[in-house]
């Protein structure tokens, strides 16, 4: 048993030996280079682009104001309440939306994201009245995020621009635009919202 526990002591004496040299030349090649915990992590990409979305979240009262046109002869006005939360990993932003009045009853999804590859936003626009998704693409401009979209409407295309603004803290206003073949853009809807 005593020569067990001198083999023991006589091992731990020697791994130690080695080791201490190993450790010190460790300490000198790492002492120049900051600790793991004080480099800042990687800034995935998107994130700064998303972060400029942030004002839409929370939730919304708002009202649409349609002036006369085809798409609303009589024009008027519809309020409703939508919510900004973010999706997952803060990689899009989803708002949910639902609006009633003398212009209709509107119920819709709205995915946004940064598409890295684009260099732009993309919205996904989903809802009662139109089966599929309507795809917008977007970007800054100044201070307005403007999303413009094209689709082939009674064998026309349909053209929409879309033109959304922080206001003040708290409000938010948006319009939408819309032309048909080469005629020119006409207003189709401005949006003002408040956060509740």
């Amino acid at each position: 048993m005593k020569n067990m526990r001198r083999v023991r002591i006589a091992t731990i004496s020697i791994v130690l030996v080695l080791c201490v040299p190993l450790w010190a030349e460790r300490q000198e090649k790492t002492a120049g280079k900051p600790a793991a915990a004080s480099v800042a992590p990687a800034v995935k990409p998107g994130t700064a682009e998303m972060d400029r979305l942030k004002f839409y979240l929370g939730e919304w009262e708002y009202t649409e104001t349609y002036p006369k046109s085809g798409f609303s002869p009589n024009g008027g006005k519809n309020t409703g309440v939508y919510t900004g939360k973010l999706g997952p990993g803060g990689n899009s932003l989803i708002n949910t939306f639902h609006s009633q009045g003398p212009v209709g009853d509107f119920e819709g999804l709205l995915v946004m994201t940064w598409d890295a590859g684009e260099k732009a936003y993309k919205a996904y626009a989903f809802g009662n009245d139109f089966p599929g998704a309507l795809v917008e693409t977007g970007t800054f401009e100044g201070d307005a995020l403007v999303f413009r979209s094209e689709f082939p409407v009674e064998g026309a295309k349909l053209k929409l621009r879309n033109v959304t603004r922080l206001t003040a803290p708290g409000k938010i206003e948006s319009e939408e635009y819309l032309a048909m073949k080469d005629a020119p853009e006409a207003l189709l809807v401005r949006v003002e919202a408040k956060k509740r």
